[in-house]
């Protein structure tokens, strides 16, 4: 006797119901779908705000007040393309930036490719976990080495989940992480809101004097990350294996023998399927990269409403100082929360993001535990010099600058290429507005690298 369909009752109507019900009971199913591809680029978001941003835009609402806040907007817009593209190669192709770098370039080709992205990744886990270390110190005075080693094991426990609970449950929890910077960043308006028009004022373009102009350079041409470029993919590639993996098993619940079910869902979607997915990653792009852009713009309405004029605001300890004698202890404790939150976050990201790059460049799987352990040790060994941190989060921000041309023109070229992406290769319009922003950023990252060596 065969089993009853129990899923396919529950969920489905049944075959004598009204065609206007049926289709009704589809398109709730594939609106239900769509909303549990969401998740990626939320992960991907945290490189916007982690602990090197911070300083940056507490710095440029306290000397500028509200005249930067269209770079911020720009540089968000910028990003929406740049992730997008990303995730738009691991779904139509199956395969990370890395991998599809790792099967072009020569044994030579990888190794040295691999060199300098791992420098990055590097870069990137030392700014983080600095800006967990200084959350420490700042919301329980615990030492800066200390503080760092506490937050590389957070990020252990939390790149645990990943291995033993899978992919969405660790994008459930750096998801909560967001939530929680969200709220720690942005509880000072509540408490001190801006001036609406002043905002508004903002958002036309215009610089005032030379500080301005570096200073928005260092805003837009560290907007992008490049160890976020090559883990969208990466996350978007996993991401379509695992609802080809859930498909399977509705195939199998509906009835279907195993070797039907497996022909079912094919290895590589179909062009519905791919453009489904697609659907879904625009709409998880764009809604992660308002709220990371939202954080980031709340930080600086901040400073340009309650730290007009206020000096020692280049350092996130400075800032904190600054913001509790301005709004009070209960705001700087919310702002200290969230600048734990984003490090813990950002640096199981950035070790996620690392492993995802050794693998795909040098076919080399190593456990994102011993990466963890392997790219913690340099941020320990900085944090117990006498080297200020905020001096080291911006050496670090100079490092991942010499990364970026290096991530950015591979992704602009591969996703434009006919033979890998097919139909879904970048139209005109897409081809000219990301070369356009990849030439952008990488102006701005070498201004950025200029400025810095020449002072």
């Amino acid at each position: 006797m065969s089993r009853p369909n129990l899923a396919r009752t529950a969920e489905a109507p049944p075959d004598d119901a009204p065609p206007t019900r049926r289709r009704a009971s589809r398109g709730g199913a594939r609106q239900a779908r769509l909303v549990t591809l969401l998740g990626p680029a939320f992960v991907a978001a945290i490189a916007y705000v982690d602990p090197g941003n911070v300083a940056a835009n507490l710095t440029a609402g306290a000397r500028f007040g509200y005249l930067l806040v269209w770079v911020l907007v720009a540089a968000n817009v910028m990003a929406v393309l740049v992730q997008y593209l990303s995730a738009k190669l691991g779904v139509v192709t199956g395969r990370s930036l890395p991998e599809v770098l790792g099967e072009r370039l020569s044994r030579r080709g990888r190794i040295a490719y691999w060199v300098q992205a791992e420098v990055v990744a590097m870069a990137t886990d030392v700014a983080e976990v600095i800006g967990g270390a200084i959350a420490l110190h700042l919301l329980f005075g615990v030492p800066l080495v200390l503080g760092g080693i506490i937050t590389g094991v957070v990020s252990m426990l939390v790149l645990t989940v990943q291995q033993r609970r899978g992919q969405r449950v660790f994008e459930t929890v750096v998801t909560s992480m967001l939530a929680v910077l969200t709220v720690g960043f942005c509880a000072g308006l509540f408490f001190a809101p801006p001036d609406l028009g002043a905002v508004l004022g903002g958002l036309v373009p215009r610089l005032d004097g030379p500080e301005s102009v570096l200073l928005a350079a260092s805003m837009l041409g560290a907007t992008v990350m490049p160890h976020a470029i090559y883990l969208h993919s990466s996350l978007a590639r996993d991401r379509v294996r695992h609802d080809a993996r859930v498909q399977r098993r509705h195939a199998l619940a509906a009835g279907a023998g195993e070797g039907e079910g497996d022909e079912a869902v094919p290895a590589t979607p179909s062009p519905p399927v791919v453009r489904r997915l697609l659907l879904a990653t625009r709409w998880d792009v764009v809604a992660a990269l308002v709220l990371a852009g939202g954080v980031n713009i709340a930080m600086l309405l901040l400073a340009a409403a309650n730290l007009p004029g206020r000096t020692g605001t280049d350092s996130i300890e400075g800032a904190h100082a600054a913001i509790e004698s301005s709004l009070g202890p209960a705001v700087a404790v919310l702002f200290g929360v969230g600048l734990l939150a984003s490090g813990l976050a950002s640096t199981s990201v950035g070790a996620y993001a690392g492993a995802e790059i050794m693998s795909g460049l040098l076919h080399v799987r190593v456990s994102l535990l011993t990466r963890r352990l392997v790219t913690l040790v340099p941020a320990i060994l900085l944090l117990a010099t006498s080297i200020s941190p905020t001096w080291l989060l911006v050496v670090s921000q100079v490092v991942l600058s010499f990364g970026i041309p290096f991530a950015m023109i591979p992704l602009v070229r591969i996703t434009r290429d006919a033979g890998l992406l097919g139909s879904f290769r970048n139209g005109l319009a897409t081809q000219v507005a990301s070369w356009a922003v990849a030439a952008v950023i990488v102006a701005l990252n070498v201004a950025l690298l200029w400025l810095t060596f020449t002072g």
